[in-house]
């Protein structure tokens, strides 16, 4: 499908843009209503302090309803909620003036190994190019519950998570981060905690920002735009908000070939992990090389093994002499041995064909959004509303240079072959020899993404007096409906290029060597050199490239109630209590050639092709599969606050608990609960809080309902007979998972705002995560042989290999047998300081650091051992993470500075480090490495920011990150985005306007 030929729903956001706004708002006077918050009016938000827990909503309360802050369902004035959040508040949103809130958010300490659009991005396949979403502890964006006003949102990717860039951004009040298990309270996916975006439902006014953004490497440039209205009529009755906005981040990307990055960047030095494959010389078997140079290919083209090792050619196609790094020297045998070098790696030399350079440091993206709630109170504290979200995201990024293709075999007949070679081989007896290329003549492969977002939410939500108390109600009922395309471009199709690239002279024309590829269409291509024509790069790099068309839904009633029933010795019970109905659907489909015939509704476009696999897997990457499904919940919950402490000598303590059952159409019921308390000491601002609960994540669409796609598998090993036999693979979903079950226990201790000192406010959480039944994936040997061995025995019904009455088969899809555990601890302090040293205004200053003292993930197989990847700084849990802030503001001008930085890590915490000469036995759990090369070094990135108000309603701002350019560490994965900034220092400018 052509990128012209768009569905229905991407035509139907093109029509509905932030011009027919207005209209959109008129017709949703006529919708049906249904609910809603109603936050406070538009008083600022107060700095978040250190220790927010849900009885900061006292602070920030305006209105005559009390305010959920996400830790909790209760609604009640002076709640103390136990579990620790963290609440960013629109002023410092405002404040870090990023083009998506998203990256703001991603910089707390405790979310970690967020994906964003400088992850992701050296991939084809993921289908994650562009995604923002949230990690908290480290645990996975599958397992971080994201909110919008408290409300589930349809996901944007087939694992169920949403992309964060298509939420209003301009009218959001606040975001509340909890930092744990929420399922009883929220339900499944909040094992790592719940990240829950508030936004203004009652704005009065016009406001709108105006921001551009460039590094120092003169890319990403940025243009964001956002407006946002809101008015009250009718006696104050009814309450319309809209808001747009438009956003396009260029990116950044790609270099050159060789060791070049974008914008000129010199940090790049292909650095690589030389596995030296000796493991018994008391030397390390593993070693770090600069300017690592492979062996298997060039730009243009080496020949790899054999009499002619050595020869390259340029881009005209003519030979030379290559030369290898390490003075290395070609063996110029079978094995293609480089005498002088590591295995695979020799260093220096010519590295004008190394390949990672072509990475895209940040994916492009362009965002536009729609949103307008309209709300009425039928009553005093009572409302209906109806709120309608649209929302476009599209991205682009480049994976890397060439399609490398290191393992070919060229005749020496072929007549691209240059003549000189063609001598060569035969005075070398040879009729063919081995053959490396990035090929880049046929261009680098593009991935480009089209995510478009229809969610409706009507509701109802207000108090309301029941047998003489008040009590709060919730009722909504939202539809989203999310479609992602991913297109790729400049990329070959296997078996076609395979077939290409065998030419022969037949009646003095060049032409293929496989008659039925040439009856087919197949054109001589020419890899040898740079000049290959356009009728071949048209045959193996078709027009109409690999797609993927994804189509999720996502359905949900809820009701909500919440209330004071009666009093205890020491003050009112609190009681919320509610149920839920959510269903979720999913349908992708590829393009026949990724996915198969038979599995798109566009195939016109893609001619059978018998040098073809009908089931898929034709391209080079980019194989995209169909599957479909669905699943449907029904659960309830109840949750108390019990006061049991009211007086002056022991303070005010209280137990909250929780406990939700959750009914799965595909896995039956699972029970969550919580437990916990907060004490207020009778210690001038002193409190102490924990937490124990049961937490789950249910397996997603994907997991459970992937369609098979077949690899034939022919001389598979049957160890129940002791024979080969063919067989065939089927990599499936599989309706069996259950939920993953996690155990979530926190304790913590705060000072919040003593009288001794006010203004300050520090905090101290352990927390610790244990989860089982971690759904991973096993390979079609692993789960025959483990079946044979009885060591899994779940896998016994995955495969048959005595079938009389059809063909063998392997069933290799995902099982719940691994597991993770995490522990750590945050901190998090704030000090606010009115009219410092006599200067009016105030000064506030912010500090969170979270530490993760262990994360350890145990696949559950066999020969392996657990990994404990805390510390390691390839992934996303370094040992420290902090990110500390100081303010300034008065009513002409305001000044931040923002330091951010995580500690030093290592590689891998199961290499075994030594000094070469005194090395023990390497093993494959445990390989040797020297202490210099398995440290990695942290970061330190320090930002400034600033405010001046030009009039009452008008503000100019700035920004730089990254003020002194901090490279990322030197890394023999490329770059770790998880961690380190690529980009380098970026200028942010603007303008924002309220009326």
């Amino acid at each position: 499908m052509s990128a012209s030929n768009r569905t229905v729903p991407g035509l139907l956001w093109r029509r509905t843009g932030a011009a027919s706004l207005a209209a959109l708002a008129t017709c949703l006077l006529a919708a049906p209503a249904l609910a809603q918050e109603t936050p406070p009016a538009a008083a600022p938000l107060p700095e978040p302090q250190a220790t927010p827990p849900s009885d900061q909503a006292d602070d920030i309360a305006t209105s005559a309803q009390d305010i959920v802050v996400t830790g909790s369902r209760i609604q009640a004035s002076g709640f103390n909620a136990p579990t620790p959040t963290t609440v960013i508040g629109e002023e410092q949103i405002a404040a870090n003036a990023q083009p998506n809130v998203f990256t703001t958010i991603a910089q707390l300490p405790s979310l970690q190994g967020s994906s964003g659009t400088q992850t992701n991005t050296f991939s084809t396949s993921s289908g994650a190019q562009g995604l923002s979403s949230f990690s908290l502890r480290g645990v996975g964006a599958i397992r971080t519950l994201t909110l919008l006003d408290g409300q589930r949102v349809v996901g944007a990717n087939v694992t169920g998570v949403p992309d964060i860039s298509l939420f209003p951004q301009l009218l959001i009040r606040r975001v509340d981060v909890v930092n744990g298990g929420a399922s009883a309270s929220y339900g499944s996916d909040a094992v790592g905690g719940v990240v829950n975006f508030i936004t203004d439902t009652r704005f009065k006014g016009i406001k709108g920002n105006v921001q551009g953004s460039i590094t120092d490497y003169a890319d990403d440039e940025t243009v964001l735009v956002q407006l946002a209205g809101g008015t009250s009529f009718l006696d104050e009755t009814v309450h319309l908000v809209v808001s747009t906005e438009y956003g396009n981040e260029a990116g950044v990307g790609p270099g050159p070939y060789g060791i070049g990055l974008a914008g000129g960047r010199d940090w790049f030095v292909q650095r690589t992990l030389v596995n030296r494959n000796i493991t018994n010389d008391g030397n390390p078997q593993l070693v770090l090389r600069d300017f690592a140079q492979s062996i298997g290919f060039t730009k243009f083209g080496l020949i790899t093994a054999g009499p002619l090792q050595g020869t390259a050619f340029d881009e005209a196609g003519n030979p030379f002499a290559f030369e290898y790094g390490s003075n290395g020297v070609p063996a110029r045998n079978a094995a293609g041995t480089v005498i002088g070098c590591d295995f695979g790696f020799c260093q220096g030399g010519d590295v004008s064909g190394n390949v990672d350079s072509g990475r895209s440091l940040k994916s492009s993206i362009e965002r536009l959004n729609a949103y307008t709630r309209l709300g009425w109170d039928f009553a005093p504290n009572n409302e209906l509303y109806v709120s309608v979200n649209l929302g476009q995201v599209r991205t682009q990024n480049q994976p890397i240079n060439g399609q490398n293709r290191p393992n070919l075999t060229i005749q020496c007949e072929n007549p691209f072959v240059p003549q000189l070679v063609r001598n060569q081989c035969a005075a070398a007896g040879i009729t063919s020899f081995r053959f490396g290329t990035s090929n880049a003549s046929l261009g680098s492969t593009q991935v480009r993404t089209d995510r478009r977002q229809y969610r409706f939410v009507a509701g109802a939500k207000g108090r309301t007096p029941v047998f003489g108390t008040d009590w709060n109600y919730d009722i909504y009922f939202e539809h989203g409906t999310n479609y992602s395309d991913i297109e790729v471009s400049n990329i070959h199709l296997s078996r076609r290029f395979d077939r290409a690239i065998d030419a022969i002279t037949l009646n003095g024309q060049i032409v293929c060597r496989d008659p039925v590829a040439r009856a087919n269409g197949c054109q001589p291509l020419n890899i040898i050199g740079g000049n290959p024509s356009e009728a071949a790069l048209r045959y193996v790099q078709p027009e109409n490239g690999p797609f993927q068309r994804t189509r999720q839904t996502q359905d949900v009633v809820s009701l909500n109630f919440s209330g004071q029933p009666f009093d205890l010795w020491a003050g009112p019970v609190s009681v919320a209590f509610g149920g839920e109905a959510r269903h979720e659907f999913y349908r992708v489909y590829g393009d026949p050639y990724g996915g198969g015939f038979g599995n798109a509704p566009d195939n016109a476009n893609y001619p059978v092709d018998p040098t073809l696999l009908a089931g898929g897997a034709n391209w080079y990457a980019g194989n995209y599969y169909p599957g479909t499904g669905a699943y449907s919940v029904r659960e309830a919950y109840v949750e108390v606050d019990l006061p049991i402490i009211n007086s002056d000598g022991l303070g005010r303590a209280n137990i909250n608990g929780a406990a939700r059952v959750t009914d799965y159409s595909t896995s039956g019921t699972v029970w969550t609960w919580k437990i916990g308390g907060t004490w207020d000491l009778p210690l001038d601002g002193f409190r102490i809080r924990g937490v124990a609960s049961r937490d789950i994540r249910a397996p997603n669409l994907s997991e459970l309902f992937a369609a098979p796609v077949t690899t034939t598998l022919p001389n598979f090993f049957d160890p129940f007979n002791n024979r080969n036999v063919l067989a065939l693979q089927y990599s499936v979903g599989n309706t069996e998972l259950t939920p993953e079950i996690a155990r979530y226990n926190t304790l913590g201790a705060a000072l919040a705002n003593p009288s001794w000192l006010p203004g300050l406010n520090i905090s101290f959480d352990w927390y610790n995560i244990k989860i089982d039944d971690v759904i991973g994936s096993l390979g079609a040997g692993d789960i025959v042989n483990y079946c044979f061995t009885n060591i899994l025995p779940q896998t016994c019904d995955a495969f048959n290999l005595n079938n009389p009455n059809g063909p063998n088969f392997i069933n290799v899809q995902s099982f719940n047998f691994a597991s993770i555990e995490t522990e750590g601890f945050d901190i998090e302090a704030s000090y606010q300081w009115r009219n410092p040293l006599g200067l009016p205004g105030q000064f506030v200053l912010r500090g969170l650091a979270t530490h993760v003292a262990k994360y350890v993930s145990d696949s559950g197989l066999p020969g392996t051992i657990p990994n404990d990847s805390a510390g390691q700084n390839f992934g996303a849990t370094p040992d420290w993470k902090w990110l500390v802030t100081q303010s300034y503001s008065n009513d002409q001008f305001s000044l931040l500075l923002q330091q951010r930085w995580f500690t030093s890590g290592v590689i891998n915490n199961n290499y075994v480090e030594c000094n070469p000469g005194s090395c023990p036995v390497s093993t494959g759990n445990n390989q040797t490495i020297s202490p210099e090369d398995n440290f990695v070094p942290g970061a330190f990135y320090f930002d400034v920011g600033g405010t001046y108000n030009l009039t009452e309603e008008v503000t100019a701002y700035f920004k730089v990150d990254n003020l002194f350019d901090e490279d990322p560490a030197l890394s023999p994965f490329f770059s770790n985005p998880a961690l380190y900034d690529a980009l380098g220092r970026t200028y942010r400018a603007g303008v924002r306007f309220k009326f």
